[in-house]
């Protein structure tokens, strides 16, 4: 359906409107003229002076029809059946009033149009011929028709203008919508990856500065290592940090200068020795791999092997967290096609708390604070490879991490 675009006009728009109407009116005067004799009766003169007047009023009418077009057109229309100067103007409005598109208002001064073009040639006789009045309806016909295909054809170009700048404006919200939404998946992206890196770092951190500050039976060699292993992981934390930002922020990184690869599950021996590590190396953490799964490892994709470590990873940084000193089962199984399956298993336990002798403090947590995004992350980080993570209590006292991930 047409919409009634309203266009402003400028002060060149309206002067050349105006220039338009005054030259075709002084043109249709002259040829009124030129059949009025040299000595005019009472009559002629004053129909003559009438068609003047009609014609000024017309042109000084024309640049409201903006406010009410259906109303001057009308007027206009009327006018034209005493004034042949008034034709330029009327011409004009009736094109502007064909912009709207509204077929009745057309209809409706269409009517007094043509009824103005018999009452001017009543006035003002051409050729005195029978067949003459069909004729003069016919042109009169032909030219409002020209006239309103003109303003139609003009006010479908707005309309495309109008609309194109809409679906300009609207590609414009959409770009700024789509940059949002990738900034904020960029920041998910940041705080996963720094989640995943950091926590296994701070947890070590964490857990050696607490058994420094509450364990008094500790030797000077055995409290050297703890702040040695502190040291280290604070190093390392800072390290993989500085990676990891400069993946995200690649324009950080030298030209020439290769980024280092993201672990894979060919690092997972360091992070089991890591884990173990944590108790002086008696630490109990098992990993169990299906032959026909270690076979077939090597072929696992890079973007899989990935998310495998991150999720081991982050499972076993949690069992230290919430259970330090218990056992902890790894099992890794699974074919191309059918997926890699992965389960981290350990006992569950209440709060392991440290007491500092001798002075009755209450007591107190010796592991890192728990973020509340660990799992949550994990199980973002599975969907989005195309797999799915569940973490819950297996019913027999033991906390189950298992994950599976697509192995195309």
């Amino acid at each position: 359906m047409p919409t009634d675009t309203y266009v402003p006009r400028s002060a060149w728009g309206i002067l050349w409107r105006l220039a338009v109407a005054l030259g075709a009116g002084f043109l249709t005067f002259g040829l009124v003229l030129s059949d009025i004799p040299v000595e005019p009766t009472a009559r002629q003169g004053f129909f003559v002076l009438l068609d003047l007047f009609l014609g000024v009023v017309a042109i000084v009418l024309m640049p409201f029809s903006r406010h009410a077009p259906l109303t001057i057109a009308l007027i206009l229309a009327a006018l034209s059946g005493f004034s042949g100067f008034a034709l330029g103007a009327v011409c004009i409005v009736l094109v502007s009033l064909a912009t709207r598109r509204r077929w009745q208002e057309i209809a409706a001064v269409g009517i007094v149009w043509l009824a103005s073009t018999l009452a001017f040639e009543a006035l003002h006789p051409t050729l005195d011929l029978p067949w003459w009045g069909a004729v003069l309806v016919v042109l009169s016909v032909l030219v409002y028709g020209l006239l309103v295909a003109i303003g139609v054809s003009i006010g479908n170009r707005r309309d495309l203008l109008v609309s194109l700048r809409e679906r300009a404006e609207t590609a414009e919200r959409e770009q700024a919508a789509r940059l949002d939404q990738a900034r904020t998946t960029e920041r998910t992206r940041i705080a996963r990856e720094m989640h995943d890196v950091l926590a296994h770092r701070i947890s070590l951190v964490a857990m050696h500065s607490g058994a420094l500050a509450y364990r008094t039976d500790l030797t000077r060699e055995e409290t050297s290592a703890a702040a040695a292993v502190i040291q280290d992981n604070a190093h390392l934390a800072m390290t993989e940090l500085r990676e990891v930002l400069g993946v995200l922020r690649e324009t950080d990184v030298p030209a020439g200068v290769p980024e280092r690869p993201q672990p894979t599950l060919d690092a997972l021996p360091d992070l089991l020795d890591e884990v173990r590590g944590l108790g002086g190396g008696d630490a109990d953490v098992g990993c169990e791999i299906a032959p026909a799964t270690a076979e077939r490892l090597p072929d696992l994709p890079e973007q899989t092997s990935r998310s495998a470590y991150r999720i081991l990873q982050e499972s076993l940084t949690n069992a230290r967290k919430h259970a330090p000193a218990a056992p902890v089962r790894v099992e890794i199984s699974g074919e191309p096609g059918e997926g890699l399956v992965l389960r981290v298993t350990n006992p569950l336990v209440t709060v392991c708390t440290v007491r500092v002798p001798d002075d009755g403090a209450a007591s107190r947590t010796s592991g890192a604070p728990p973020s509340g995004l660990g799992l949550t992350g994990l199980a973002e980080r599975a969907r989005l490879t195309g797999g799915e993570l569940r973490a819950a209590p297996d019913g027999a006292g033991s906390f189950v991490v298992r994950a599976w991930l697509p192995w195309t």
